[in-house]
C-alpha cells in the first residue's frame, strides 16, 4: 500500500506530457492529433546548416512565422551535440525549441545520425577517425565508403546512445510545452555505389539470409518491379536483404524512442528516380518497392515518407498514400507551386503534412497565400478527411481536367486556363500549377477552395449537351461553329436519337447555381460571409472559379431548375 501511495503521489508531482501528439483514424483517413484536435502539418524544412548556430535560428524563425508555417522540421546533428565522446551540448536544441515557442511554431525533429543521405557525414569526428572500432560499408570491389555499416553493433551503440541522451533532454524540456509533434529516425537512410555492404559482417549475415530466404537465391525472381534476371536479380535480392538491415537497426531506435518520448515516428526516403539501379539511388531505404520489408522489420515506425524532387508529383504519391501507409511528404522541392500541391494531397489523399524543403529560402507569396487559406480550412478538412466527401485536385498544361461525380451531379474541374480570357494561357509561357480541394457538405452544397480552378455542375441530362462557346463577357464566341454555335450533338448522332436526346434534355431539370460565395472559416469550423460572387465573377452563373493569382475559399450552393 505504501509503494502505491508513492506512485500515486509521484504522478501527480511529475508534469504531464502535454503533447500527446498521436495519429488516430478517422474513416479511412489516419489524422495527427495534437492535444485532442486533428492537425495539419503546414510546414517547411529547414536547409541542412540552417540551424547549426543560434544567430540562423534567431533570424530564420521569425521568418518562419510569417511565411505561415504552423510547423518547422529542424536537424539535430549528432557531430554538434556529441563533439567529444561522452559529453553532450544541448543547447542548440534548446535554442530551436525556445524560438519555436516564441513565434508559435510546432517542431518536427530530424535525427541526423548514423546516416544522412547515405552517408555518414552527421557523425562525431571522434567516430570517423576510429574505423576499426567503427566499421564502414564496402562495396563489392572492397572499396571503403563514408558510409557506417549498419551491421557492426559498435556503431549501433555509439548512435543510440547519443539518439536517445538527446532525446530524454528533449522530453525533460518538451513535457510541460508540447511543442514537438513527431521525430524523424535517421534521414534517407540508404547505400550508395554498391547495392549493399559487402563488409566482412555484412557478408556473414547475408549468408545466413539466404539461408532462411532459400526463394532468394534463384536468379530470376520476382518482385515488384516486374522480372528481373541476372545481375538486375542479384542488384535487387542485395537491396531487399540491405532493407531488412536497416530497418531492423532503425526499429531498435524507434523502440527506445518509443519508450522515452511517446510521439509518432517516421523515416523518409529519396525515390529511385530517372531509370536508376540499386546503388545508384539510396537503395534499401524506405522506399516504396520495399514498403513490405520496412512495415515487418520496423513495425515501431508510424510513417514511410517519401522525399520528393523529381517529375511525375501524382505518381510518387499515389505509392505512398495507402491504407497502411499515412502520406506525409517531408521535403519536397521548393517551388510556388508547392501550394497547390499541398492543396491536392490534403484534400484527395488525406495528407497529415505537407513540408517544402530549405523554406527559409523562400521569398515569394504563393506558399504563404495557400498555406494561409488551408490553416482556415483545417477545421473543415480533417473533419471530413476519409468521409468520401471530400477531393483534391491538381493540374498543369497536360494534365487539365478531373470530373468528379456525386448524387448525379457531375463536378468538371479544370485548369483555370483553359478558360482563355488571359494573355497567358495561350502565349506560349508554361502554366503554373492550378488546383485545390472540393468539399461536399450536402447535396446541393459544396467548398471549392483552391488556386487556378474552374468547376461547372451538371445533372445527368446535361452531360450529353454540346452548348455555345462563350466568351468572358458571355457573349457567343465570333467564329464559332454554326455561325457561332456549336453543334448540339455529337457527330454521327442519328435524326431520331438527337430527336430523342433533345425531348430528354428539355424535360429533365438542370443545375444551377443558386450563389457562390467567397467566405472565411472560424476556428470553429463556421463560414463566415465575405462577398457574392456572381455576375462576371461566375460567368452568370456558368460556373465557380479561382484565378492562379490568388487563393480562395468559395461556398457554392446549387439549385435545380426546368
Amino acid at each position: 500500500m505504501k509503494q502505491i501511495l508513492i506512485v500515486a503521489l509521484l504522478a501527480l508531482l511529475l508534469p504531464a506530457n502535454a503533447q500527446r501528439a498521436e495519429l488516430r483514424q478517422n474513416g479511412t483517413a489516419k489524422q495527427l492529433f495534437v492535444n485532442g484536435k486533428p492537425y495539419l502539418i503546414l510546414g517547411g524544412e529547414l536547409g541542412n546548416s540552417s540551424a547549426s548556430c543560434f544567430e540562423d535560428i534567431d533570424r530564420i524563425f521569425p521568418q518562419l512565422r510569417d511565411l505561415g508555417l504552423n510547423t518547422v522540421l529542424v536537424p539535430a546533428y549528432w557531430d554538434l551535440l556529441e563533439p567529444v565522446e561522452g559529453k553532450f551540448d544541448f543547447s542548440l536544441t534548446d535554442r530551436v525549441l525556445d524560438k519555436a515557442r516564441e513565434n508559435g511554431l510546432h517542431v518536427v525533429f530530424l535525427w541526423f545520425g548514423a546516416w544522412k543521405n547515405s552517408m555518414s557525414c552527421y557523425a562525431p569526428e571522434w567516430f570517423k577517425r576510429d574505423w576499426k572500432r567503427f566499421p564502414r560499408a564496402h562495396t563489392k570491389e572492397g572499396k571503403a565508403l563514408e558510409i557506417a555499416s549498419a551491421f557492426s553493433e559498435n556503431v549501433y551503440t555509439a548512435d543510440e546512445k547519443a539518439f536517445t541522451t538527446w532525446l530524454r533532454h528533449v522530453a525533460e524540456n518538451d513535457r510541460e510545452h508540447g511543442t514537438v509533434l513527431m521525430i524523424q529516425i535517421e534521414n534517407e537512410i540508404g547505400m550508395l555505389e554498391s547495392a549493399r555492404d559487402y563488409s566482412p559482417a555484412a557478408n556473414k549475415e547475408y549468408k545466413k539470409w539466404l539461408a532462411d530466404h532459400p526463394n532468394e537465391r534463384s536468379n530470376e525472381v520476382t518482385i515488384s518491379l516486374g522480372e528481373e534476371r541476372g545481375e538486375a536479380a542479384e542488384l535487387y535480392r542485395d537491396e531487399r536483404f540491405m532493407a531488412s538491415a536497416y530497418a531492423k537497426y532503425v526499429e531498435r531506435l524507434a523502440h527506445q524512442a518509443r519508450n522515452i518520448y511517446n510521439v509518432p515516428l517516421y523515416v523518409n526516403a529519396a525515390m529511385n528516380s530517372r531509370g536508376r539501379k540499386p546503388g545508384e539511388y539510396p537503395s534499401a531505404g524506405p522506399l516504396a518497392h520495399l514498403k513490405d520489408i520496412w512495415h515487418k522489420h520496423a513495425p515501431t515506425i508510424d510513417i514511410l515518407a517519401p522525399d520528393l524532387y523529381d517529375s511525375g508529383f501524382k505518381g510518387w504519391v499515389e505509392q505512398y498514400a495507402l491504407p497502411d501507409n499515412p502520406l506525409f511528404i517531408p521535403e519536397i522541392k521548393l517551388q510556388d507551386n508547392d501550394g497547390v500541391r499541398a492543396f491536392y494531397v490534403f484534400g484527395e489523399k488525406s495528407a497529415i503534412g505537407f513540408s517544402p524543403f530549405s523554406i527559409e529560402d523562400y521569398h515569394s507569396t504563393r506558399i504563404p497565400q495557400a498555406y494561409s487559406c488551408l490553416r482556415e480550412l483545417m477545421p473543415i478538412i480533417t473533419k471530413h478527411q476519409g468521409s468520401g466527401d471530400i477531393r483534391g485536385v491538381l493540374f498543369d498544361q497536360q494534365d487539365k481536367e478531373t470530373i468528379i461525380v456525386r448524387d448525379g451531379i457531375r463536378l468538371t474541374c479544370r485548369h483555370f486556363f483553359t478558360l482563355p480570357w488571359d494573355s497567358r494561357a495561350t502565349d506560349g509561357s508554361t502554366w503554373p500549377e492550378g488546383g485545390g480541394i472540393i468539399i461536399r457538405l450536402a447535396k446541393d452544397e459544396y467548398i471549392v477552395a483552391g488556386s487556378g480552378i474552374v468547376v461547372t455542375f451538371e445533372n445527368e441530362a446535361e452531360q450529353n449537351d454540346k452548348t455555345a462557346v462563350l466568351g468572358e463577357d458571355g457573349f457567343v464566341s465570333k467564329g464559332a461553329n454554326n455561325g457561332g454555335q456549336m453543334s448540339a450533338y455529337p457527330n454521327g448522332t442519328s435524326e431520331k436519337s438527337k430527336t430523342n436526346t433533345a425531348t430528354k434534355s428539355q424535360s429533365a431539370s438542370r443545375i444551377g447555381i443558386a450563389y457562390c460565395d467567397q467566405v472565411r472559416v472560424t476556428p470553429d469550423g463556421q463560414l463566415q460571409y465575405v462577398r457574392r460572387l456572381n455576375g462576371d465573377q461566375d460567368h452568370q452563373g456558368r460556373h465557380a472559379r479561382i484565378g492562379v493569382d490568388d487563393f480562395q475559399i468559395l461556398h457554392v450552393k446549387l439549385y435545380e431548375y426546368k
